[in-house]
């Protein structure tokens, strides 16, 4: 009886620049049974997936992107052997997303042709503009290809189908928006936080079952990345699928986790879904570090736009991250530049 087992991550929280990305991958695991624990995608994965970067049997490295994210200071330059910073992000992802049946672009070969398949828009600000850029940046086509290759036989081996991958960009105006219209800017995670999870509810929470307590055993289980210190989220799945009943079933430090479900009526069957928010979920469940990294990249092709279109304006400045110190650095090397009028910093800074 299959299972579908979701991830949530974000990239981009704390900078004082550019879009906050939160990311979403799921799989559906074929050889699950009503009450088996989640099942460990590394684990049933592992002869073509792993957590390390340097792996010698050249398996495809996922994890917290922040650990398989490479320094930006050695990006493409002439030294030997050096990698371009999103090497690890980029076979991971483009793996998978090659790997996902009825993907209508499995291989896409610009930034704008990865956008349009993980349903990421922007606003319309000139510095996300410009033609599409070639990916990927850190590896070849060819390269991609035989890691999904091996991807693929891993999959069909045991019975995992790789079923969603999104990211959703929270730009500067609607993450600023979100901060003043409720004083923090864990407002602007909930915003792409609540799509996520609708989608999840929408597409995978009809068990086809009258009975409540196999409803909650068949449901999809979804797991997101908590943010900051937060324990209760009852109030904030409520708001998002008004129509199911939300029961705690553990706050902690370690967890916070619920079970959302409506009742079978007029033929149709109960509708069930677990949601778990864990720190450091990125660590304890590959859906999560998957999300991980497509948001992790996400933000940085984005970025790349960004730094592509001051730097034709500003040929000399050194890109940004966009990260507090070195944003604000960035800003004062624009404005020594005469480029960057009072408009534009209050639409470009991030105010929180």
């Amino acid at each position: 009886m299959p299972l579908i087992i979701a991830g949530i991550d974000e990239a981009g929280y704390g900078p004082l620049l550019g879009p906050l990305c939160v990311g979403m991958t799921a799989f559906r695991v074929d050889s699950w049974q009503p009450g088996d624990p989640a099942p460990n995608l590394w684990r049933l994965l592992n002869r073509a997936v792993c957590r390390k970067a340097n792996d010698k049997a050249r398996r495809i490295a996922v994890d917290d992107s922040k650990k398989l994210k490479l320094p930006n200071d050695g990006a493409a330059d002439d030294r030997p052997g050096a990698k371009h910073p999103l090497v690890h992000l980029e076979r991971a992802v483009l793996a998978f997303l090659a790997a996902t049946p009825g993907c209508p672009c499995p291989r896409p070969a610009t930034d704008l042709e990865l956008f349009d398949v993980i349903g990421t828009s922007h606003e319309p600000h000139p510095w996300y503009g410009g033609e599409p850029r070639p990916i990927p940046c850190g590896i070849t086509g060819p390269e991609v290809g035989i890691a999904a290759n091996v991807l693929n036989r891993a999959l069909a081996s045991r019975g995992v189908t790789p079923v969603h991958m999104a990211c959703r960009a929270v730009c500067e105006s609607a993450f600023n928006r979100e901060v003043e219209r409720a004083g923090t800017k864990a407002a602007a995670t909930a915003l792409a936080l609540a799509e996520h999870i609708r989608h999840a509810w929408d597409a995978w929470s009809d068990t086809d079952t009258e009975d409540p307590t196999l409803a909650a055993q068949l449901g999809p289980r979804l797991i997101c990345d908590r943010q900051g210190g937060r324990v209760s989220y009852r109030g904030l799945l409520s708001r998002i699928i008004p129509e199911a009943t939300v029961s705690e079933l553990e706050e902690s430090e370690r967890c916070s986790r619920y079970l959302l479900r409506t009742e079978a009526s007029g033929g149709a069957g109960c509708r069930a879904m677990t949601v778990t928010f864990m720190p450091e979920a990125e660590g304890a469940h590959l859906p999560v570090a998957l999300a991980s990294m497509l948001a992790k990249l996400t933000r940085e092709l984005m970025m790349a736009r960004f730094n592509a279109y001051w730097r034709a304006l500003v040929p000399e400045i050194k890109p940004t991250a966009g990260y507090v110190q070195d944003g604000r650095r960035y800003l004062a090397d624009l404005e020594a530049a005469g480029v960057l009028t009072d408009e534009l910093r209050h639409v470009m800074v991030r105010r929180a």
